[in-house]
């Protein structure tokens, strides 16, 4: 699924942090959000809390709590960090979480020391080298720093597919070339720039990154329900989000109205120095 940046919404000119009216256009609908967006692998979970220094849990761009529940399911405490305050509202109401509303560049830890700060779909929004400076004054020594994304790997025909309606219906925007994107130039920005942000704070060892292979067969009536969500699509005009769809909802109909999309869960982990 187009999940990562830029989803044509980021002018090429802005890396996906400075994108703000972007990063923070999800909490328009909650609802369809967490009923929506796909969840991550148990192994992913297990091997970020395998490498951690305990159980308690800072989690970045909590969002409605779809990666909160898997940490605390895990046996986690979960504490949120999230700028959207929509977002953060449906997660203390429907998920009973603690959240504080902030942007994590700018989030006061106020003394406090956690095992684990992660962040799911989300790091590529926060400055990179602001948010590991931020995230090691969080972290206990020894505690981990992990940040993940669900990368959609499209087979050649749902690519094609796909990218036939989005150079018909949105011509010219980033958008449009995202499904011809090749392997692993679907996440490679992404990863570099996390792994750098963390080098760069001078209070990581080395970042590790770590795969995980999953894969989901989505209906056209699921695919379309989380279509809305993601960030290509949360800013465009309704007739224009309309028109969108009903090319996908085609597309999908002519591969039998359903398909499987293979996604490689991408972690990019580094554990906070003893000193730093």
């Amino acid at each position: 699924m187009p999940t990562l940046p830029p989803e044509g919404a980021v002018p090429p000119s802005q890396q996906p942090h400075q994108a703000r009216e972007v990063a923070e256009s999800f909490g328009v609908d909650p609802e369809r959000y967490d009923r929506a967006r796909p969840r991550y692998p148990d192994a992913l979970v297990a091997a970020v809390l395998d490498a951690a220094a305990g159980a308690s849990v800072v989690d970045v761009g909590i969002g409605t709590g779809i990666v909160a529940r898997q940490f605390r399911a895990a046996g986690c405490s979960v504490l949120g960090v999230e700028a959207d305050a929509r977002m953060a509202a449906w997660a203390r109401e429907h998920g009973g979480f603690e959240v504080e509303v902030a942007r994590f560049e700018d989030w006061d830890p106020a003394g406090r020391a956690f095992d684990a700060v992660v962040s799911g779909q989300t790091w590529h929004w926060i400055d990179p080298a602001a948010g590991a400076v931020r995230a090691a004054r969080a972290l206990r020594a020894g505690g981990r720093l992990a940040a993940f994304w669900n990368v959609d790997q499209p087979s050649s025909e749902v690519a094609e597919a796909f990218d036939a309606v989005y150079r018909r219906v949105l011509p010219g925007s980033l958008a449009a070339g995202q499904w011809a994107a090749p392997g692993e130039s679907r996440y490679g920005g992404l990863t570099t720039r996390a792994a750098d942000g963390i080098r760069a704070s001078g209070a990581f060892g080395d970042p590790q990154e770590w795969h995980f292979g999953w894969e989901r067969t989505w209906t056209r009536d699921q695919w379309l329900d989380q279509l809305p969500t993601t960030g290509g699509h949360t800013r465009l005009p309704a007739a224009r989000l309309a028109e969108v769809l009903a090319g996908v909802a085609e597309a999908v109909d002519a591969m039998g109205g359903a398909f499987t999309m293979r996604y490689t869960a991408v972690v990019v982990a580094a554990e906070r120095r003893l000193s730093a």
